[in-house]
């Protein structure tokens, strides 16, 4: 089912938390509603859900106009932060729960919520469990009975917020991977919030990233990791250096230096500036033209990256590179080495 939002305006006292917010989501899809705390990431989340009424607007899901309608006629899903499971029911009746709770005429005979309940928990994998108490499991364990209860009323839309919020580091990139393969296996069109970048990136078809209530840019993670349309974007999608340059024949002037660089389509002489991540800056022992000189005033291995603190005429860079390619240059704090963008995103200077 496609979800189609239509200038969503939501406004709490004098905070205005969502300012005509639009986005279409094809079936089938993942969508990361992806930013900082306060931008509106939930609310727009809890509207779509229908336990948050919009103060202007349109919701429609599937084509159908749902703006007024109750959480329980939309046909969605809900997974929530810290799961709200059912303390006194085990993980059977937790995942039972919406299709018992169903009125007479629609709820399913107990033999077929046995079997779909069943069906959940071997999905979850979870089977073992579905006699355990909710205090009797992992962080991890909870958030896939909350996902399982969720699918147990088979929703058009599932939508989750802040999923992986109340998780260790390890179980967080478990827990993101499952979560792929598992959205793979259904196809249920689905969004989430998460303010971790990273999350959004390697989870989610498409990112919408907001601030201050507006999506800032919407599509798929590596257009907007490579493409940012703007500063906001560009900063918060990840570290990245900024550099102050004019667009030249055939690459970047910046002060004195000037990078051979595919500005694309930029016209000679604009004044820009040029987002540079830290990965795509190429690093030389040896001088060489096109190449700006450095001295390493700090670096750390990070797994298999090392990370680099460089001083230059355009001032402190951050690099990053494998460790073989940094034990290869015999890499030091202090030692003069030799740098160059190979990349850049170019956006109107700030």
């Amino acid at each position: 089912m496609d979800i189609a939002l239509d200038r969503i305006s939501k406004r709490f006292d004098a905070f205005q938390a969502l300012d005509e917010v639009s986005l279409r989501l094809d079936a089938g899809r993942l969508l990361a509603l992806l930013g900082p705390s306060g931008c509106g990431k939930s609310t727009l989340l809890r509207i779509i859900a229908g336990l948050e009424p919009a103060d202007g607007g349109a919701v429609r899901l599937g084509g159908r106009d749902v703006t007024g309608l109750a959480p329980a006629e939309r046909g969605v899903g809900m997974v929530f932060q810290h799961y709200a499971l059912f303390r006194h029911l085990n993980v059977f009746d937790n995942i039972a729960f919406g299709l018992a709770v169903r009125p007479r005429r629609l709820r399913p005979e107990q033999a077929a919520i046995r079997r779909r309940v069943l069906a959940l928990l071997e999905q979850v994998q979870l089977p073992h469990l579905a006699d355990a108490y909710p205090a009797q499991l992992s962080g991890g364990q909870r958030q896939r009975v909350a996902l399982a209860r969720a699918l147990a009323v088979e929703p058009k839309i599932l939508l989750l917020d802040e999923p992986f919020g109340a998780l260790d580091a390890k179980v967080r990139q478990e827990m993101r991977a499952w979560l792929r393969r598992l959205h793979d296996e259904i196809g249920v069109t689905s969004i989430f919030v998460t303010h971790d970048q990273d999350e959004a990136l390697a989870l989610a078809d498409q990112v919408a990233v907001m601030q201050a209530g507006r999506i800032e840019q919407l599509g798929a993670p590596t257009q907007l990791y490579r493409q940012p349309a703007t500063r906001f974007v560009a900063e918060f999608l990840g570290e990245t250096n900024c550099l102050a340059a004019r667009v030249d024949e055939g690459g970047l002037a910046c002060g004195g230096l000037r990078f051979a660089l595919d500005c694309g389509g930029w016209p000679p002489g604009a004044a820009v500036s040029a987002y540079v991540r830290p990965h795509e800056i190429e690093l030389a022992c040896a001088p060489a033209p096109g190449w700006a000189a450095g001295q390493v005033l700090a670096l750390h291995a990070l797994g298999p990256l090392t990370r680099l603190r460089l001083s230059s005429e355009l001032g402190e860079l951050q690099l990053a590179l494998s460790q073989e390619r940094a034990e290869s240059m015999a890499l030091a704090a202090g030692c003069r080495v030799y740098w160059r963008p190979a990349r850049a995103a170019l956006l109107p200077p700030a």
